[in-house]
């Protein structure tokens, strides 16, 4: 229960923050900046996620070398240290302060992120790890949903900044003190030497599970999830304003639609399989994603008709508002049925000694995918590409991983490598 809150409330704060930085450059600083506020957004998402490829090689190596309750302890004292900084900036209202201090948190995750699933298996027997997976994740699900709630509704108030300031210090708080209750969680290879040549040891931990070829395959399948849905996540406030006319609270309610939706297909994945570890469902659920997103497509409007924002209650009166939400919950529950399958392969095939390791490569590999799914997204609107436009080329690119899928369901999951 400790590293689950731990994880829970780390969640929760950097989607706060996260939440709260993007709805404040959608409809406030963007234009006073100047600035165009898809393309912007886009930037600050690959920001967010850079530090996991620059810095995931490094937090693996120290993860497999020493105590693990210990590191997460230091890691949540930072998140405090850096949680002051950026309420000061949200104080002073400083755009680059706060794109800066995102930076910073993101890199903070990145540490953060070998511990949270490397110790699983430590704590878990092989028939728990798909329930315990799909309840880490149904958690951060919430924790998302919750923070991006609390983010974009707060930060628009008459005192939304000192809301938010109040909140990411007070959260990163209390994750310190759930932190000081994790049991020890002694070092799986302390007699590993760390590489600190990033680049060098950034490129063998990329190559690192090749070998071991099932763990590879859902490493890829997993990394594409991500690819996935970092495009629809960072566009959603875009899609709100400029596609169905929608202030910063449906921009909230499509974000809190997308996250239960992933909650809901991680936990019904669990009862589909009933506790086993197999990857029969991964082909049918990323068919399912593609199908989806082309319904969404075709129910949404080409662009806003114009005027004043309208909000939740407007939008829902709406005669096609409540199949653009069905789409978005349909894209995201098929979301979590595909990915939980390779979580729990990765983690049944590769041993406990590589198991740090293997996360940080997973880590990089989706941090790499998300920053070219930045880059791309960037192109494609300034290029003059509607958001519509790039969703719908989601659903076409997405089809290419139909093959790595198929293989995936034919893997052996009963058997560790």
């Amino acid at each position: 229960m400790p590293l689950f809150l731990t994880q829970f409330l780390g969640a929760f704060n950097d989607n706060l923050f996260k939440s709260a930085l993007v709805t404040l450059i959608t409809f406030d600083l963007a234009a006073k900046y100047g600035l165009n506020a898809p393309v912007l957004i886009t930037v600050v998402a690959g920001l967010f996620i850079l530090p996991f490829f620059l810095f995931s090689s490094l937090a693996g190596q120290i993860s497999d070398k020493y105590e693990k309750s210990r590191l997460i302890r230091i890691i949540k004292l930072v998140e405090i240290i850096l949680m002051v900084l950026t309420a000061a900036a949200f104080h002073y209202v400083q755009l680059w302060w706060l794109i800066a201090l995102l930076f910073l948190m993101g890199a903070q995750s990145t540490f953060f992120g070998p511990l949270k699933y490397s110790v699983l298996p430590q704590l878990l027997r092989e028939d728990e790890l798909v329930a315990g997976n799909g309840l880490v994740n149904a958690g951060t699900n919430v924790a998302i949903l919750t923070g991006t709630l609390c983010g974009g509704l707060f930060i628009m108030s008459p005192l939304g900044r000192y809301y938010i300031s109040a909140g990411i210090v007070g959260v990163a708080a209390a994750g310190y003190i759930a932190s000081r209750f994790i049991p020890v969680l002694p070092a799986s290879s302390p007699e590993l030497k760390i590489d600190r040549n990033l680049f060098r040891s950034t490129w063998q931990l990329i190559t690192y599970p090749v070998p071991n070829r099932p763990v590879f395959m859902s490493i890829i399948g997993i990394s594409w999830f991500w690819f996935l849905g970092s495009v629809f996540l960072a566009q959603f406030p875009s899609f709100a304003k400029d596609i169905v006319g929608g202030d910063e609270q449906v921009s909230t309610l499509f974000l809190v639609v997308f996250t239960v939706g992933i909650g809901f297909g991680a936990t019904f994945c669990n009862k589909l399989l009933g506790g086993r570890v197999s990857g029969k469902y991964v082909p049918g659920s990323l068919i399912a994603i593609s199908v989806f997103i082309v319904m969404l497509y075709l129910v949404s409007p080409s662009q806003a008709a114009g005027g004043a924002l309208s909000g939740v209650g407007a939008f829902l009166s709406s005669g096609r508002s409540w199949l653009i939400i069905l789409s978005m919950f349909l894209i995201a529950a098929s979301g979590g049925l595909y990915s939980i399958p390779m979580y729990a392969m990765m983690q049944n095939l590769t041993p406990e000694t590589h198991m740090a390791r293997t996360i940080a490569s997973l880590n990089i590999i989706d941090s790499l995918g998300m920053v070219i799914a930045a880059a791309l997204m960037s192109a494609m609107i300034a290029a003059g590409m509607s958001i519509n436009g790039v969703f719908l080329s989601m659903a076409f690119i997405n089809l290419l991983m139909l093959p790595l899928t198929l293989k995936i369901a034919r893997t052996d999951a009963a058997k560790k490598s």
